[in-house]
């Protein structure tokens, strides 16, 4: 296992839409390792493929709090099959945005389909901060962050900090 570097705004990279996979295999599941060693590291609870550069539907979760053991989730090629018309508010942040959270509004409950870890096919409904998580982390699949829901002034702040403090550190 291997932490990767993970993009950060304004990269260009991130707003790609990614692309299936075409199986669950061991080249997949050491990709996927890299990801959970990267988002743990970070830390953060959720990432997605792109997000390390790597253009491929696969996301990696893990919503225990700090005193829990661990309980890492793989999603593969997922898709919602159902979201709720109730919304939900949750203060997001993103490791692709670093230090910027805002409220997103995002459908309260979703159902969603994907392959796991061993390639098998899964299909479960989400709420509360996994409903936000998922959502959060798909849109990341099809090249949108979450300052892209934003005002256009509220986004352009956020890029112009991430800019400055990519700068700072470097």
């Amino acid at each position: 296992m291997a932490i990767r570097p993970i993009l950060t705004v304004p990269d260009p990279f991130l707003k790609q839409v990614s692309k299936p996979v075409d199986a669950v295999d061991d080249e997949l599941r050491g990709l996927m390792d890299d990801m959970l060693e990267t988002m743990y590291d970070a830390p953060g609870i959720g990432l997605a493929a792109i997000q390390i550069g790597v253009p491929l539907r696969v996301i990696v979760m893990d919503l225990a709090g700090q005193d829990e053991e661990r309980q890492p989730r793989f999603f593969v090629n997922p898709e919602f099959t159902w979201k709720s018309d109730e919304l939900f508010k949750y203060e997001e942040g993103c490791l692709s945005v670093p230090e910027i959270y805002d409220e997103i509004e995002r459908p309260a409950r979703v159902r969603l389909t994907y392959l796991n870890y061993d390639g098998e096919r899964v299909e479960e409904e989400a709420e509360g901060l996994f409903a936000v998580c998922i959502q959060h982390e798909y849109d990341h699949l099809e090249g949108v962050l979450f300052i892209d829901k934003l005002s256009r002034l509220k986004r352009d702040r956020a890029v112009a900090k991430v800019k400055k403090l990519t700068r700072d550190a470097a």
